[in-house]
């Protein structure tokens, strides 16, 4: 039984490449979780059809869960930068759908 030789410069440059795949995922779920639930937040209680006070109240409770959502996708998804590029894309969403109400009814 002969053993598989081993080839030390790719098993390190797997290795980074798995390291950088993570923090990759880091960086979209913690502070891509955030600044996406926090778009969210914004552009919900900007269009939802409740009072003031009611609209930001259940944008805020929906933005937990969206912050949650994001993050468990952050380590499901296929690879760190699909991760990134997906979360980046519901941030501009959000971000495009606030600028647009703003722009429509002004500042309340």
């Amino acid at each position: 039984m002969s053993q598989r030789p081993t080839f030390p410069k790719r098993d390190a440059a797997r290795a980074w490449r798995r390291s950088g795949d993570t923090a990759l995922r880091v960086v979209a779920a913690i502070p891509g979780g955030y600044a996406v639930a926090s778009l969210w937040a914004m552009a919900l209680a900007r269009v939802l059809p409740f009072g003031p006070a009611q609209s930001t109240f259940a944008a805020t409770i929906v933005a937990f869960a969206i912050c949650a959502i994001t993050a468990m996708w952050a380590f499901a998804a296929r690879s760190g930068w699909r991760a990134l590029w997906t979360i980046v894309l519901a941030g501009i969403v959000a971000a495009c759908i606030t600028a647009v109400s703003i722009h429509a009814w002004g500042r309340v």
